[in-house]
């Protein structure tokens, strides 16, 4: 059974197999015709999904130009998950090591941020802290705190202004993109996810943070490596778009 499906799905994606021996109809006739039918509507599904997904790629290379390397993708990248929201996970790689696309080294990047922008809308639900605790705890028990950020939060780093790409291609009037590197937070307080750029040393502290490391810790290192970075802001944005899930104390005083 496993060496026939494996047959099936194979054949399902190369159009030069032919259709898989034994393969019936509904009047057990040889699939044939049928089954080309079929395997040119999986893949141009499978397309339209790519399509959906990442609309500022599509924007960029042109709708033909995007449907020929789409099509390319899904006979080498057939869906491993049954959650269709999830398809496109290798598509950034694949832009790019794409050799007719190396020119345009940001495209990869920038169809990271709206796989980041889908995964956020599909995260798990949850409560954001209330800010109060930021000004209700005292500063050295902050310090000794590790942060815990909600599933839909996401930062990305870049060498290019992805997100500035992004709104280019996506909002009336957004200007042209500055020759610029672009880190982004996104984040989903209600419905849709909310993209952000991060200011210099914003995405090191969340990720270190997202390590586990203290508060305090944190910010230390990140101040030794940019001396003018403004924590307050950065907290905001952070309150602002519900990223925090949670603070929590650690006593690791032996007594």
């Amino acid at each position: 059974m496993r060496s026939a499906q494996s047959q099936f799905r194979t054949a399902l994606f190369d159009p030069d197999i032919a259709v898989p021996r034994g393969l019936l109809d509904g009047l057990d006739r040889p699939a044939g015709k049928r089954f080309d039918v079929y395997r040119n509507n999986v893949v141009m599904s499978l397309k339209e999904a790519l399509s959906q997904s990442f609309p500022v790629i599509e924007k960029l290379l042109g709708i033909h130009n995007f449907s020929s390397l789409a099509g390319l993708y899904v006979r080498e990248h057939p869906p491993a998950d049954p959650r269709m929201m999830l398809y496109g996970a290798e598509f950034p790689a694949y832009l790019e090591g794409f050799k007719p696309l190396a020119h345009l080294s940001y495209l990869g990047d920038v169809a990271r941020l709206e796989l980041a922008q889908r995964r956020s809308y599909h995260a798990r639900d949850a409560t954001p802290i209330d800010p109060a605790v930021f000004s209700t705890l005292p500063p050295k028990v902050l310090a000794r705190a590790q942060v815990h950020f909600v599933p839909a939060v996401y930062t990305l780093r870049s060498l290019w202004p992805i997100l500035d790409i992004w709104h280019f291609n996506m909002t009336d009037g957004a200007p042209k993109p500055a020759a610029r590197a672009q880190d982004v937070l996104i984040a989903r307080q209600e419905f849709d996810p909310s993209m952000h750029a991060l200011p210099v040393g914003g995405a090191d502290l969340i990720e270190a943070l997202r390590a586990g490391t203290l508060l305090g810790d944190a910010l230390e290192n990140i101040e030794q490596i940019h001396p003018d970075f403004d924590f307050p802001s950065l907290l905001g944005l952070l309150l602002q778009t519900g990223a925090i899930g949670a603070v929590t104390p650690i006593n690791d005083q032996k007594d």
